[in-house]
């Protein structure tokens, strides 16, 4: 039996790296004898780095300014020449406790000094993954690390933070793009969002950084004064472009200036190997901490259930929890699924054994799929 474990992340409690072992464990509890694949696999957002890690990429840790202004810890993987750099390293909504008030002063500054980090230390290219950020400020903090300004009506610096944005009158991209000249730029995400409107990036993200109905509007406002600067400066027009509201606005900043936009899952999936695996494989399963409407909406299982599916190759899923009905699930070509807190006392009990429990599940799939033949 040749079985392919690919999941992502279990937010909270597993890495995709550590969750691909536990079910690498439970293949083996129920077939001894199995070919198994590990190809734990990301999105773009949070965790990608471990995978990226996982599939032979350096790291490389670098301070940097945080979300708030106070030093962090953070790093990169540089992988094949290419310098793979995380926002939520540096700007993650793990570093701050949401708030109305943190929701108009958190930024961006410290993804723009990895980015020049890794740009200086010689890597021919920057491939940017925008989610988990506590920051809506556009990507302004990024762009004024890598040498951009940004002045008000007066000529005085604008403090950084999405919640002075509504200030800014004057944007110069010169510095900025002569850092980045002849650098290949990219921006992994699989979020279509745009930078403003009822789906954008204060609208729809900045409540869960703690903005409430004052501080989106006061957000929106910034983001669309900023989005107008950009333009004004030569910068891509990114108000409306699918994916620029990532990040709080941060894939839009990037986008301004040349970025290109891909599928982070794509992304990820061709360097894990997956597509080799898959081919030939009985039994793909998959797996994240919680799977939902949005996994199916270019998420990290969803995308595997597609490889699977192109390969006709089964495809089951396991998650932390499923709030998908059966036939939500079956029309998404999942053949077989378990929810760990179904296996748990509670739902606390899940997260604390979430290592154990995805191996029992995970054997139970794979006994039955043996059983059928």
């Amino acid at each position: 039996m040749h079985v392919v474990v690919a999941p992502d992340k279990f937010k909270g409690c597993l890495t995709a790296v550590e969750a691909a072992d536990a079910m690498a464990a439970g293949v083996r509890d129920a077939a001894g004898d199995a070919r198994i694949d590990r190809c734990p696999v990301a999105d773009g957002g949070e965790g990608t780095l471990d995978v990226l890690v996982a599939s032979g990429g350096r790291r490389v840790d670098v301070e940097v300014t945080g979300p708030l202004s106070r030093p962090v810890a953070a790093r990169y993987v540089v992988l094949g020449g290419m310098a793979y750099v995380e926002s939520a390293s540096a700007c993650g909504i793990s570093y701050v406790e949401p708030s109305a008030r943190t929701a108009l002063l958190t930024h961006t500054r410290g993804v723009g000094e990895l980015i020049r980090h890794a740009v200086e230390g010689g890597a021919r290219g920057v491939v940017l993954t925008v989610g988990g950020t506590a920051s809506t400020d556009g990507g302004a903090g990024m762009l004024r690390a890598l040498g951009a300004t940004v002045h008000d009506a007066r000529g005085n610096p604008v403090p950084l933070g999405g919640g002075a944005l509504t200030s800014v009158a004057t944007v110069d991209l010169a510095a900025a793009r002569r850092l980045l000249d002849g650098i290949e730029f990219r921006v992994a995400t699989d979020v279509t969002n745009p930078l403003l409107g009822r789906d954008g990036a204060a609208a729809v993200f900045g409540p869960q950084k703690g903005a409430g109905p004052r501080e989106v509007e006061h957000l929106e406002t910034g983001l669309r004064t900023w989005a107008e600067a950009l333009l004004r400066a030569g910068g891509r027009d990114v108000a409306a472009v699918p994916g620029s509201g990532a990040g709080g606005g941060v894939a839009g900043a990037a986008m301004a200036i040349g970025a290109m936009v891909e599928s982070g899952f794509d992304l990820i999936a061709s360097l894990t190997g997956i597509d080799d695996a898959v081919r030939g494989a009985d039994l793909v399963i998959t797996g994240e901490g919680s799977l939902d409407a949005q996994s199916l909406a270019g998420k990290a299982p969803a995308g595997v259930a597609d490889r699977a599916h192109r390969a006709g190759v089964p495809v089951a899923v396991v998650a932390g929890r499923i709030t998908l009905s059966p036939a939500d699930l079956a029309e998404a070509g999942f053949t077989a699924w378990r929810a760990l807190v179904d296996l748990a006392a509670s739902k606390e009990d899940s997260l604390r054994r979430a290592a154990e429990l995805l191996r029992e599940a995970t054997a139970a799939i794979v006994g039955d799929r043996a059983g059928q033949g």
